[in-house]
């Protein structure tokens, strides 16, 4: 009777914690989404409405901030100046398209197969240079930024978009995603691949590939996000504008054009969004078959 009481004593303030819980968990929803909305509202606002709400933010005045979700005369202007009137901000978001999709064209084509290598593979020095790898993978671009340079220099790249898509291509951070992944594979499966017949490019492509997709994807997603916002690469090696990617327009934006800059904020923001969006599924799927054992 006692083990009888406690349960039903339990079951009865179960529903009252998951309200609790959900209600947490809409609080701490709104408090992530409430920037974004405020940018999404004034990305419609005219410009001496935008001057009124943030004055202080702009460095126009000392008036308060007056942020409202919801603009007192909604006005499309911000979007019509930015995507009609704006060559320059089609200019980099062609230069980000560009040298993104370059990059992890890169990644995948030489990441890949130097992961599968490191997880499924005996070589002397392995170790030592897996070692090294997760050296290049901890160092920031601060201490990296002189040498690559002077590499870069040397090969006569720079100010040029191979400046930003080669050193990106040879990043520690894929391959060390997609061992762990491939990894995990059960060396049953390639055994019984191997007794079949097939070669190691077609265990590789028909095994390695199929079973690391979501490690592959994980990769892809999370390099995606870091060179869509990258600052300090492009700075450090692109002295031309004309090949500034889409991450260094919004700094550049003057006070005077605030109400681009919000536009701008928010297109910059879509294609990561949408991405994660329809990526999660395998973002989730990677955390999960890395648990995969024989």
């Amino acid at each position: 009777m006692k083990k009888t009481s406690v349960f039903l004593r339990f079951q009865r303030n179960r529903p009252v914690k998951t309200v609790t819980g959900g209600f947490l968990l809409f609080v701490c929803l709104l408090f992530v989404l409430f920037p974004l909305i405020l940018m999404t509202a004034a990305s419609f606002m005219p410009e001496d409405e935008l001057v009124r709400r943030y004055l202080a933010v702009l460095d126009l005045g000392k008036e308060p901030v007056l942020p409202a979700l919801i603009p007192d005369f909604p006005s499309l202007k911000p979007y019509a100046d930015l995507l009609l009137r704006s060559p320059g901000f089609f200019v980099m978001f062609w230069n980000s398209c560009l040298q993104v999709s370059s990059v992890l064209a890169g990644q995948l084509l030489i990441g890949m197969p130097a992961a599968w290598a490191f997880a499924r593979y005996e070589f002397r020095f392995k170790k030592l240079l897996f070692l090294l790898y997760l050296i290049l993978l901890v160092m920031p671009f601060q201490v990296m930024m002189v040498p690559s340079y002077l590499v870069l220099d040397r090969f006569g790249i720079l100010d040029s978009h191979l400046a930003v898509i080669l050193p990106g291509i040879f990043s520690t951070f894929p391959v060390y995603i997609m061992e762990k992944f491939f990894e995990s594979i059960p060396k049953s499966f390639l055994e019984a691949a191997r007794i079949d017949g097939g070669g190691e490019w077609t265990i590789f492509f028909r095994i390695g590939i199929p079973m690391g997709f979501p490690g592959i994807m994980t990769a892809v997603l999370l390099d995606f996000f870091e060179y869509w916002n990258a600052l300090e690469q492009p700075l450090t090696f692109l002295k031309n504008r004309q090949l500034w990617p889409l991450s260094l327009y919004l700094p550049n934006v003057t006070a005077d054009k605030a109400s681009l800059a919000f536009a701008a904020g928010l297109i910059t923001m879509a294609p990561p969004v949408l991405l994660y969006l329809n990526g999660q599924t395998f973002l989730e799927e990677g955390i999960a078959s890395s648990g995969i054992k024989e």
